[in-house]
C-alpha cells in the first residue's frame, strides 16, 4: 500500500463513516481497485476506525461525559438496547458477515436499498420527540435496523436515522442517537478485529506505521467534517440527493466495473 492510498482511504473512511453512504461498501470497492486484500490489511483498518471514532468522542464529548458520569439513565439505556440485536446478529452470523465483506458483487444490492431508504426519510413527517422521548420498543426498532445494516453497500448512519425519525423523533436528535449508538458499536468492531490480530501476530509484521499514521490522521480530519456536514443536512431533509449518488451513480460503477 502506498502513501496516497492509505490517505485515500482514510479520508473514505471519515467521510462515509458518517454520511450515509456505506464505508464497508466504500472500502470494499477500493481495496478491489487499489488491488489490496482487506485481510491482509486488518491493523490498518483497525487504525482507520480509531481515526474515524476520535471525531465523534469530540463533537459529542459534553453528551458522552454526560452518560459516563451519570451512567444509570434512561438514555444509556436506550443505547444498550439499542446496541444488542447487533451484537446478537454479530456472534451468530460472524463467518457469513466476514464473507460477504469480500463479496463485492452483492454490493450494488444494497446501495440501491440504502438509496431507497434515503428517499423515505425525507418524506417523513417533521416532529419534535427527543431521545428521553423514546421508548424501550424504539430503541429495539432502531437496534434492529443498526443490524441489518451489516449487509455490504448498507449504510449505518442511514438507516438508523430514518429508523429513528421513523419512530417519530426530530431530525436533531434522530442524528445524535444515531451517532451516539456508533460508538459501542465502533469499539466493539475495533476489540472484535484486535483480537483476531492478538491471535495472528503476522498480522503486524511489517507495518508501516508512516501509512497508519497518515490514514488515522486523514480519517479523524474528514470524520470531523462529515459529522457536522450531516448533522446540518439532516435538519434539512437533503438524505434524498445521497441517494441519486447511491442508485445512479455508486451502484452502476460497481455493476460496469466488477
Amino acid at each position: 500500500m502506498s502513501l496516497l492510498e492509505a490517505i485515500i482511504l482514510g479520508l473514505i473512511q471519515g467521510l462515509s463513516e458518517f454520511l450515509p453512504v456505506s464505508s464497508s461498501g466504500h472500502l470494499l470497492v477500493f481495496h478491489h481497485i487499489f488491488g489490496i486484500t482487506a485481510e491482509d490489511n486488518l491493523t490498518f483498518i483497525i487504525v482507520l476506525n480509531m481515526g474515524s471514532l476520535l471525531p465523534l468522542l469530540f463533537v459529542f464529548r459534553k453528551d458522552i461525559w454526560a452518560l459516563i458520569k451519570n451512567p444509570f439513565q434512561k438514555t444509556t439505556a436506550l443505547l444498550v438496547i439499542a446496541t444488542v440485536p447487533l451484537v446478537i446478529v454479530t456472534l451468530l452470523f460472524e463467518h457469513h458477515i466476514e464473507a460477504m465483506f469480500y463479496s463485492i458483487h452483492i454490493l450494488p444490492i444494497g446501495f440501491v436499498i440504502t438509496g431507497v431508504v434515503l428517499v423515505l426519510s425525507d418524506r417523513l413527517k417533521k416532529n419534535d420527540k427527543d431521545i428521553k422521548g423514546m421508548r424501550i420498543i424504539d430503541a429495539v426498532l432502531i437496534g434492529c435496523a443498526q443490524a441489518v445494516a451489516v449487509f455490504p453497500g448498507l449504510s449505518r448512519s442511514g438507516s438508523t436515522i430514518t429508523a429513528t425519525m421513523a419512530r417519530g423523533v426530530s431530525r436533531e436528535n434522530a442524528a445524535k442517537f444515531s451517532f451516539l449508538m456508533s460508538v459501542p458499536a465502533a469499539i466493539g468492531a475495533m476489540t472484535f478485529r484486535a483480537i483476531r490480530i492478538l491471535g495472528d501476530p503476522a498480522l503486524i509484521e511489517g507495518l508501516n506505521f508512516v501509512n497508519l499514521a497518515a490514514g488515522f490522521i486523514t480519517a479523524a480530519v474528514s470524520g470531523y467534517l462529515a459529522i457536522n456536514f450531516m448533522l446540518a443536512i439532516v435538519k434539512k431533509a437533503k438524505l434524498k440527493y445521497f441517494a441519486f449518488y447511491y442508485v445512479f451513480a455508486l451502484a452502476v460503477f460497481v455493476i460496469l466495473l466488477f
